[in-house]
């Protein structure tokens, strides 16, 4: 099969240049720069398919490295392949699914289940984490050694490892098989019974908050854990002010951290939630004040990557308010339209910064992904960036419906993915 995509920007070695390009069996045959360098052979043949795509820019495909796909065990929420046709929808070529399953991926039996239904149903490629612990419970590590060939890294995620000498056991075993931790950075114990973040907006509505060191004190802690194992840490889903300054020293100190957040945590401050479940999630959405320093992070390159935690729940999950709807929003098919409207038409980042946000940096640490070059897999999404609408969750491929992005006005809409060459969206 050969097609040809014609008259975009496509963004190659750190920049944006015009070209076609040309896919011949699942492989980017020849990219042709409209200063005309080419690299390769460009022969059609009666299988020749050619898109037009001026004023268009193409990407290589967005990688997130945190998701969940909900299978096996709570497919009503969500499916490997509802889940990776709306990841492919929002630009995702590649993505990393989270542990809290039925069962947990604590086994190599257990883990390809998993991996079976991947092989089966995604359209595009799906890396599972396997648990740090057994059944995420936090009382014994689950078979490292085993699962090392099988997962992308190891999470405990939805839950934090509350023992240090259970994380540090942890880390060392995640060493020894050169993989890397995930960490939901969580303390229990000063969690309050909290569920929203323990700010403003919850001192005026009478609602519990979480505190922010409920996150960065595990963060600190884990820090110096590594100072003494050595392992690869990703801390997951950052949202407090603090953490960004633990973990900008930590790099600084030269501990191998890298860390994400959320589109959510870049766009709200914790006065514009709604009484309403779709701006639960957890961590939850903080201070303004936090929300600048999570800018600031991935200005100054502390933050490596963002990363949806793409949540489905069932809609009656979700419509119980803030108190009570279950943690967790949706997020794969709005995440790159909602940054390019707030962050770069805002002047916020360069679209270059957003690309290495969601597709370069994430690329490197999990080693995952690719760019787009001649050889290479053609993994690739086109955006018509001047495409101007209102999100609307009627419209997602997701089970997953409750979204903080509601009814917002974005720009920026996917008019295909393309992974292994495959096309696995077309608007």
């Amino acid at each position: 099969m050969f097609y040809r995509l014609n008259g975009a920007k496509i963004y190659t070695d750190g920049c944006f240049r015009n070209a076609d390009i040309v896919v011949r069996d699942g492989v980017i045959s020849d990219i042709l720069y409209s200063d005309g360098a080419s690299g390769g052979e460009v022969s059609a043949d009666k299988d020749s398919v050619f898109y037009n795509f001026k004023d268009c820019y193409i990407f290589p495909g967005f990688i997130d490295v945190h998701v969940h796909f909900r299978e096996p065990g709570f497919s009503y929420k969500e499916t490997v392949a509802t889940g990776s046709r709306a990841a492919a929808r929002g630009g995702y070529t590649s993505v990393c699914t989270m542990p809290n399953l039925n069962p947990v991926p604590d086994s190599v039996e257990n883990i390809r289940v998993q991996k079976d239904i991947i092989e089966k149903d995604a359209v595009i490629n799906v890396y599972p984490f396997a648990s740090i612990t057994v059944g995420e419970m936090g009382k014994e590590l689950a078979d490292i050694d085993a699962l090392a060939n099988e997962a992308i890294g190891f999470s405990d995620d939805g839950k934090g490892v509350q023992d240090a000498d259970m994380m540090k056991a942890a880390m060392i075993k995640v060493k020894e098989n050169g993989k890397i931790i995930a960490a939901h950075c969580e303390d229990n114990s000063l969690l309050r019974q909290g569920y929203i973040h323990d700010g403003e907006y919850a001192k005026i509505n009478g609602h519990r908050g979480i505190c922010s060191e409920s996150e960065w004190g595990p963060i600190a802690r884990d820090v110096e854990l590594l100072k003494e194992t050595g392992c690869k840490y990703h801390v997951c889903h950052v949202s407090a002010k603090e953490s960004v300054e633990v973990i900008r020293k930590a790099k600084a100190s030269g501990v191998d951290i890298t860390c994400e957040t959320g589109p959510h945590y870049l766009v709200f401050n914790d006065m514009q939630l709604q009484e309403d479940g779709r701006f639960k999630m957890n961590p939850p959405i903080r201070s303004e004040a936090d929300r600048l320093a999570l800018i600031e992070g991935i200005k100054d390159g502390t933050i490596d990557m963002i990363a949806t935690d793409h949540a489905p729940h069932s809609a009656e999950e979700k419509s119980r308010g803030l108190e009570k709807s279950f943690m967790g929003v949706v997020g794969i098919e709005t995440a790159f339209p909602v940054l390019y409207t707030h962050l770069v038409k805002t002047g916020v980042i360069t679209l270059e910064k957003l690309c290495e946000l969601l597709n370069t940096n994430a690329s490197k640490r999990f080693g995952i992904g690719g760019e787009i070059k001649v050889g290479q897999p053609a993994d690739f999404t086109v955006y018509d960036l001047n495409a101007e609408y209102e999100v609307a969750p009627k419209d997602f491929l997701s089970k997953g419906k409750s979204s903080p992005f509601t009814g917002m006005k974005v720009f920026g809409k996917c008019l295909m993915t393309a992974c292994d060459g495959k096309i696995v969206w077309k608007a």
